[in-house]
C-alpha cells in the first residue's frame, strides 16, 4: 500500500466520531456506533499499510498486554500477541493454574495485581453461558476501582477476545475480509450470507461466532440467513438484535432449518458447528454444581444428537447451490475437515483445500483489528497519531 493511500484513509478516519472509544473497553459489537466500527476498520487497514511500507507503528515505549485465555486458542492468542507487539507492548500470559487464583484469590484482587503496568487486558472466556461476559465486566469494574482509588497509574483497556455472547475480534476480522473481497463496504448491500450449523464429531462449541455474525453483518445491509437443525437455537436476545439491525439497514434476517435453502444463491457461506443454547445453559448449571457425571452424560447425549445431522456438511454439491457456485467460504478455524481431521465433519476436504488461501487471509486481519481496538482506546486523537507515524516513517526493519 502506498503512502498516499494511507494518508487518504487517515483523512477519512479524522472525519469519524470516535471520541467515546478513548479510555474505553471493546465488548460486544452491537454496543458500538457505525462510526466507531468504521474507525476500527480504517485503523486496521492503516496499520497494515504502515507495516507493509516498513514503517514502525510503536506507540508505546513500554507496557504490558495481559493475555487471559480460559479456553484453548491458536489464532486469537497469537493475534493478540501480534497486535500488542505491533504497538510496542510486551505480552504476559496469565496462567490461572499457576497463579494465586487457584488458591482462592478474588477477581478484584487479581485484576489489580496484574494491571500495575498493563495498558490492555485481552480475555477469552466462552465456555459457559452467563459467565464469560459477566466475568469480563467484573474485571472491568475492578480496574475501574483500582484506578479511581489510586492503586493503578492508568486504567487498562479490556478487549473481548471471545465470550459467551459475541466474538468481536473474529467477526470484525471476517467482515473486513469480506469488504476487501467484494471491493468495498458499499458493495455488501444485498449480499446473502448463509450462517449455518454444520456437523462436528465434538460437542460444546461456543455460540459466539454465529451470534456475532447475525448481530454484526446485518448492519451492512446484507441478507443474513441463520440455518440449523431443530433444537440448535442460539440466544433469542441476539436473534432480536439481528432483526432490529436488518430493519434499520433495510435488509433481511431469516431463519430456516435447511442447509440447502440457506446455501441457495448465497454470496457468502459460513458453515460452523455450535452447541444448542438450551444445552449450553444446562451445562453451565451443571458446572456451577460441580456435577461432573451430569456433564459427561450431557456430552454423550449431545454427541448422539449431532450424529443425527451428518448431512449438514459443506460439500461440493452444497457449494454448487450458491451464487454462480462461487460463494466466499468463511470459517473461524480450525474447521472439522472430513477425512482429514475427522471421519465426518463440517466441510469436505476438496472445498476446504480450494479455499485454504482465502481462509488464511481471513485470519490475517485479526491482529490488525485487535491493534486498532487498542489504539483507539489509548489515543485521544488516533488520526494525528497515525499521521505522525506516517510522516516520521521510522523504519520497522533497519
Amino acid at each position: 500500500m502506498d503512502k498516499l493511500k494511507i494518508a487518504k484513509m487517515i483523512t477519512m478516519l479524522a472525519g469519524c466520531e470516535y471520541k467515546n472509544m478513548y479510555l474505553n473497553d471493546f465488548f460486544e459489537t452491537w454496543h458500538k456506533t457505525d462510526d466507531e466500527i468504521k474507525s476500527v476498520f480504517l485503523v486496521a487497514d492503516i496499520l497494515r499499510g504502515l507495516r507493509e511500507a516498513n514503517i514502525s507503528t510503536r506507540i508505546f515505549d513500554s507496557g504490558l498486554g495481559i493475555s487471559l485465555f480460559r479456553d484453548n486458542s491458536t489464532r486469537t492468542r497469537f493475534s493478540f500477541a501480534s497486535a500488542c507487539n505491533l504497538l510496542g507492548l510486551e505480552v504476559q500470559d496469565l496462567d490461572e493454574g499457576k497463579s494465586q487464583i487457584a488458591h482462592g484469590e478474588t477477581v478484584r484482587e487479581t485484576a489489580n495485581m496484574i494491571s500495575f503496568m498493563a495498558d490492555v487486558i485481552g480475555i477469552r472466556d466462552d465456555m459457559y453461558i452467563g459467565e464469560g461476559n459477566r466475568y469480563m465486566r467484573e474485571v472491568a469494574k475492578a480496574v475501574d476501582e483500582g484506578y479511581r482509588d489510586g492503586v493503578l497509574e492508568q486504567r487498562p483497556t479490556l478487549v473481548d477476545l471471545q465470550c459467551d455472547l459475541d466474538h468481536p475480534t473474529q467477526i470484525m476480522a471476517d467482515t473486513l475480509h469480506v469488504i476487501h473481497h467484494f471491493g468495498g463496504v458499499e458493495n455488501l448491500r444485498g449480499k446473502k450470507v448463509a450462517m449455518t450449523w454444520a456437523y462436528s464429531p465434538s460437542y460444546g462449541k461456543p455460540l459466539s461466532v454465529p451470534q456475532g455474525v447475525i448481530g454484526f453483518m446485518t448492519r451492512f445491509g446484507m441478507d443474513v440467513v441463520l440455518a440449523h437443525p431443530e433444537g440448535y437455537e442460539i440466544m433469542p436476545e441476539v436473534e432480536e438484535i439481528g432483526r432490529k439491525n436488518a430493519e434499520i439497514a433495510g435488509c433481511k434476517f431469516t431463519k430456516v432449518n435447511s442447509m440447502e435453502e440457506a446455501f441457495k444463491d448465497a454470496d457468502i457461506v459460513y458453515p460452523k458447528s455450535w452447541a444448542p443454547f438450551k444445552a449450553m445453559e444446562k451445562r453451565s448449571e451443571l458446572y456451577k454444581q460441580g456435577d461432573k457425571d451430569g456433564i459427561n452424560k450431557l456430552e454423550k447425549e449431545l454427541l448422539a444428537q449431532n450424529a443425527n445431522h451428518k448431512d449438514w456438511e459443506c460439500t461440493e454439491e452444497m457449494m454448487k447451490l450458491t451464487k454462480g457456485g462461487k460463494a466466499l467460504y468463511l470459517h473461524c478455524l480450525p474447521a472439522d475437515i472430513t477425512d482429514v481431521s475427522c471421519e465426518a465433519g463440517e466441510v469436505a476436504a476438496s472445498v476446504f483445500s480450494r479455499y485454504r488461501v482465502p481462509l488464511y487471509k481471513q485470519a490475517s486481519f485479526k491482529p490488525y483489528i485487535i491493534a486498532a481496538m487498542i489504539l483507539l482506546a489509548k489515543k485521544k486523537d488516533p488520526a494525528d497519531t497515525l499521521s505522525a507515524l506516517l510522516n516520521e516513517a521510522k523504519p520497522r526493519i533497519r
